[in-house]
């Protein structure tokens, strides 16, 4: 187990770029398997669960050329399905979250597919479901056997279009059924569908290879069944939980930041929330400028209320970024109340906030009222231990804005969403020792 040593209380300044989008990967990655042609891949972050899909496609046959640091060639013309059965695929893809999104390729190109229950973040209930029942109105035909290590075992030898009312707007379980539905016979479509950008930028890659999808940014899609695609090539967004994340590491640690690159039309409200609370950004060309700021005050509603800031699907507020919007808030002036919807485990880090002296009440495991510390004190480093992804880095912005040493332990987890953070955060004048 790894660890950072940061060094608190330091402002820092200058450039920094966000890497490719993690969630956008994890789809486009399982739909190289869609066909036998040659797909380029860029942008593609360096990060531990994008690495370890990597090895899990290569595993099945697929041929890698690595032609930059972030591009890859993938060509899936000798799959080997036998693959699925073997213990050392198990024992990958149940580590892996986004090992579920090989299902659709897979059911959709091969006609057949397995896959052990995944693993992922500990931040509570991630249900199955929505990729499951969008199959099973495909056609597929599920048999889940707890003897064999917790597999299922599809059967997806009559994929039929149908209409499907998807029971949550799951942006993996659209995906997933989406990439089946592309080689399915006849019409699929899609109600309730997600819409997030990353959804839309595979929709647009599986047509460039043939596919006939129409609906792309609505939350209704209609995809026609093709016999076969091709090839393509396809360019990665910026992370936009990544770019999130600096705006919010910008104003708690009173820095000036410039995050390049950011794609500006598709980030949708998340620089508006982050303005709610005070900060100042502006906008030069695609890049965003964040000024170093000694006060930032959190808005409230027109009738007085307090701020409320809550997760919805696209084109709410992505739920990735409430932790860093709650440490954020810490040192705001005036009271934010966190409203978590989608996970009942993911604001449980708090306790660590509030031992290094934020004020925070927990409400329940959805809910957690910030008040803000307006610079009146400083928060005071501690060691604390990473439970996830998002609140490692949370945790992290907070400890480069406290007063002395701090020690997250676990790191690993800020590495399955964060390329190479220390290294790029130190360039910019933090100073992060990885032990």
């Amino acid at each position: 187990m790894a660890s950072f040593r940061i060094a608190g209380d330091r402002r820092l300044k200058g450039e920094i770029v966000p890497q490719g989008a993690k969630n956008e990967a994890l789809q486009i990655l399982c739909a190289v398997l869609l066909t036998d042609q040659p797909v380029t891949i860029h942008n593609i972050p360096n990060i531990r669960d994008v690495n370890k899909l990597i090895e899990l496609l290569e595993n099945l046959g697929v041929k890698t050329e690595r032609l930059s640091e972030s591009s890859v060639r993938f060509q899936a013309d000798d799959v080997d399905i036998d693959v699925l059965d073997s213990e050392d695929y198990r024992n990958k893809a149940s580590t892996l979250r986004g090992s579920v999104m090989l299902l659709g390729p897979m059911l959709g190109r091969f006609k057949t597919g397995r896959i052990p229950r995944p693993g992922g973040d500990k931040i509570g209930r991630r249900r199955l479901d929505t990729h499951f029942l969008g199959f099973e109105q495909l056609g597929a035909q599920f048999n889940y056997d707890s003897e064999d290590g917790g597999m299922y075992h599809v059967d997806a030898s009559r994929l039929k279009g149908t209409y499907m009312l998807l029971d949550e707007a799951s942006v993996t379980g659209t995906a997933n059924v989406v990439m089946a539905a592309v080689l399915a016979e006849g019409t699929t479509t899609i109600y309730n569908a997600a819409c997030e950008p990353y959804l839309q930028q595979l929709c647009a890659m599986l047509n460039r290879m043939g596919a006939k999808i129409s609906g792309i940014a609505s939350n209704l899609l209609t995809i026609e069944g093709v016999g076969k695609l091709g090839g393509t090539e396809h360019t990665m967004l910026p992370d936009m939980i990544e770019i999130g994340s600096f705006i919010g590491l910008a104003a708690m640690t009173q820095s000036e930041i410039t995050i390049k690159d950011c794609r500006i039309p598709q980030l949708g409200i998340i620089p508006n929330v982050f303005r709610r609370l005070g900060i100042q950004l502006e906008f030069r060309g695609d890049d965003i400028f964040i000024p170093a700021q000694e006060r930032y005050q959190i808005e409230s509603f027109l009738d007085g209320g307090m701020m409320t800031v809550a997760d919805a699907p696209w084109p709410g507020f992505t739920p990735d970024l409430l932790s860093i919007v709650l440490v954020t808030a810490i040192q705001a002036q005036g009271t934010l109340l966190i409203h978590q919807k989608m996970f009942e485990s993911r604001l449980f880090f708090v306790d660590k906030l509030i031992e290094m002296g934020a004020q925070i009440i927990l409400c329940d495991p959805h809910r957690a009222t910030v008040i803000g510390l307006d610079r009146r004190q400083q928060l005071k480093g501690i060691r604390m231990s990473s439970p996830d992804i998002r609140a490692g880095v949370a945790l992290l912005i907070a400890a480069l804005s406290a007063k002395g040493e701090s020690i997250i332990d676990n790191i690993e987890q800020i590495d399955r969403g964060y390329q190479n953070i220390d290294l790029r955060l130190n360039a910019i004048g933090a100073r992060i020792e990885r032990l």
